[in-house]
């Protein structure tokens, strides 16, 4: 077990918790407390606490600023139903994709005990935090950044590990309701061979410009096409894309420039559960509208750890609206959606062992 110096906020100087959980919004709130933990060349880990949230403060030169070396996960823990226990839904399985991250920007690996320790210990420091709402939750945001103050392009030789948490409601403020997406056919994500399978944030300022113009038009997200022909579907900024053909579901198949989502992954097990036929292919958008102005494709989602599962009302490509199911909410959608709420609250048998107890409320 991860050895954590504990220094913990006065109880008196604690902030006040939010009485309505609708007010909560996504992301902007945050808890009293953060982990952090250091790396260096010839040390390695060291100097792991908890302590009050603060900023850091950091060298104009870190190779952060300049070089972008930065990961970072998201991941949430949920009040069962009965209000007993702290939940967290498939830990396992962001640690195992943090260190993949790290791998690929020359960033050193956390040991996957001892990570899990600091996302424990600090959500269960901070449990009076944790939503008693179903639909909320409290966001759990591992991040790590090169920080040494240097300039030219290689990789740090220090690093700062941290984790922060905020409560959280939904991601989109429509909530368990259709969106509406915007298909970017002059901007590109990633491509085979970059970073699109690494949870970095320089794929995420890659997507601002395309998202900003998106919400201009009055779209919710952008659907990225692929980087090398821009004809077929990749994923949503913010989560993986399903399909649904009456009782088949089908999702872009992984190809290095899709970041490899854990509740993609928990879906796509789900849907074949429920006897549906999975298919992971490459899907043109030329093919995808076709089948909807047909009406052979019934439904569309997204997943994702922000956004759980979201319907999709229409995509928009070459200005032109195509219409999913009248912008209902399908079947499917909703019975994974159920599905998938039902065990990260604990209501439902746990017959994945997704959903891990990391202590009482």
């Amino acid at each position: 077990m991860l050895d954590i110096k504990v220094n913990k906020v006065p109880e008196n100087e604690l902030k006040p918790l939010f009485e309505d959980p609708s007010k909560l919004g996504f992301g902007v709130n945050f808890t009293d407390h953060m982990f952090t933990m250091k790396w260096k060349t010839g040390k390695g880990w060291h100097d792991a606490k908890i302590s009050k949230l603060a900023p850091f403060s950091l060298h104009p030169a870190s190779i952060v600023f300049h070089y972008g070396q930065e990961i970072f996960e998201g991941l949430k823990a949920f009040a069962s139903t009965d209000k007993k226990d702290v939940l967290v839904f498939r830990p396992d399985q962001n640690i195992k994709r943090f260190n993949r991250s790290a791998s690929r920007l020359c960033m050193p690996n956390l040991d996957e005990g001892e990570m899990m320790d600091s996302i424990e210990q600090l959500v269960l420091t901070e449990k009076r935090w944790i939503p008693r709402h179903r639909g909320a939750a409290l966001y759990i945001r591992p991040t790590m950044i090169g920080i040494q103050d240097a300039l030219g392009v290689k990789a740090s030789n220090e690093y700062i590990y941290f984790v922060i948490l905020s409560p959280v409601g939904p991601y989109y403020p429509e909530g368990f309701k259709p969106i509406d997406l915007y298909v970017a056919d002059e901007y590109v994500r990633a491509a085979p061979g970059g970073v699109g399978e690494a949870k970095c944030g320089g794929n995420y300022a890659a997507s601002l410009l395309a998202g900003s113009q998106a919400k201009e038009k009055g779209f919710a997200q952008v659907l990225w096409l692929d980087g090398v022909e821009r004809k077929y579907i990749e994923e949503v900024g913010a989560m993986n894309l399903f399909l649904v053909y009456g009782d088949k579901l089908v999702t872009p198949e992984l190809n290095g420039s899709i970041l490899p989502g854990i509740t993609r992954a928990s879906i796509l097990e789900l849907a074949k559960e429920e006897g549906l036929f999975v298919e992971e292919k490459a899907i043109s958008i030329d093919d995808a509208v076709s089948d909807i102005a047909a009406g052979k494709l019934t439904e569309i989602f997204g997943s994702g750890t922000a956004a759980s599962v979201s319907p999709v009302g229409s995509l928009n490509y070459k200005d032109k609206d195509y219409v999913v199911s009248d912008r209902q909410v399908g079947k499917v959608t909703t019975k994974l959606y159920n599905k998938l709420q039902g065990l990260q609250y604990g209501e439902l048998e746990d017959k994945f062992n997704w959903v891990r107890k990391v202590g009482s409320l």
